[in-house]
């Protein structure tokens, strides 16, 4: 199991009120959603090893230089990313928790978390799931290798299981074509302006017929005669987004094959540091989401008392 963490502790951030704040009144609700979500997570899909992974560069230089475009509407005026105020004082609570804790963390430097799980997803021997309420890692999804994605939906609590006939029953394209409909569409979430004037349905019908960006751009420079999807309007659109399709495709794809060194994300028997825990616990409010997350990885009840 690979748990997209920035994603995560975003979605508990808006998903679990601030008013849920550690003793001296700081609000926790991050940390605690991220915890309680990884527990239920743990119970019900019983995965054999789990990985947090890490942003240790939202917004890549290479990515960047592609698509200046990138991320910029998240930038904030000191250039990192745009943080609400009561959120990044918790991230380095998460940090000590999840070392504390034993947990797997893992970045690269120069990467953002979705090539970390690009790439342990490329290297596992057995089933993956990724956890993510970022729809680029659908791109990850295949079948036949049991690569699949738990997409939070909404809050902290709503899972949905994405796999390829998921993919093509939303989208209606093949099941493992997400990137390339992704770069004709667009995401403006990403600064990812997509074609202009092709929107989901014609971008879904192009990746349909032609199978791929590559296939979609041979076909637009042979056709002769333009007919459905090639119209005569959609050749000219591709024609002008010629050089955005020349540079969108690196900032879409998810890097498979970075320089990580091995991860092992056995799930801890026990904590790495129980006393760190229990002070962390005792500091920051966190003795029941702890509890909730020693229970579902089979911890002792008293592991946090001291």
């Amino acid at each position: 199991m690979l748990l997209d963490a920035a994603s995560l502790y975003f979605r508990a951030f808006y998903g679990v009120p601030t008013s849920v704040t550690a003793p001296d009144g700081r609000p926790v609700n991050a940390v605690r959603g991220f915890l309680d979500m990884t527990a239920r997570l743990l119970t019900a899909h019983t995965p054999t090893r789990l990985v947090a992974c890490w942003d240790d560069d939202w917004r890549p230089a290479f990515r960047v230089e592609a698509l200046p475009s990138y991320k910029a509407h998240r930038l904030s005026p000191d250039g990192g990313e745009e943080t609400p105020a009561e959120l990044g004082p918790q991230v380095p609570v998460l940090v000590d928790v999840l070392a504390a804790a034993g947990i797997a963390r893992v970045g690269a430097p120069g990467y953002e978390a979705d090539d970390v799980i690009g790439t342990l997803a490329t290297r596992a021997h057995g089933p993956v799931d990724v956890v993510t309420g970022d729809r680029d890692l659908f791109q990850l999804v295949d079948d036949a290798r049991g690569v699949r994605v738990l997409y939070t939906n909404r809050g902290i609590a709503d899972i949905e299981v994405v796999d390829e006939a998921a993919v093509a029953a939303r989208y209606g394209i093949p099941g493992r074509a997400y990137a390339d409909f992704a770069v004709l569409r667009g995401d403006p979430s990403d600064g990812l302006p997509g074609v202009a004037g092709i929107g989901a349905k014609t971008a879904a019908a192009l990746v349909t017929e032609f199978g791929d960006l590559a296939g979609i751009r041979a076909a637009a420079t042979r056709t002769a005669v333009p007919r459905a999807p090639l119209t005569a309007a959609v050749l000219k659109r591709l024609h002008a987004g010629a050089d955005y399709l020349d540079a969108a495709p690196v900032v879409v794809a998810v890097a498979r094959d970075i320089d990580l060194p091995p991860v092992e994300g056995a799930l801890p028997s026990r904590p790495a540091d129980a006393g760190a825990l229990a002070a962390l616990a005792d500091a920051h409010g966190l003795r029941s989401s702890l509890g909730r997350l020693g229970a579902a990885l089979g911890w002792r009840a008293d592991v946090l008392d001291r």
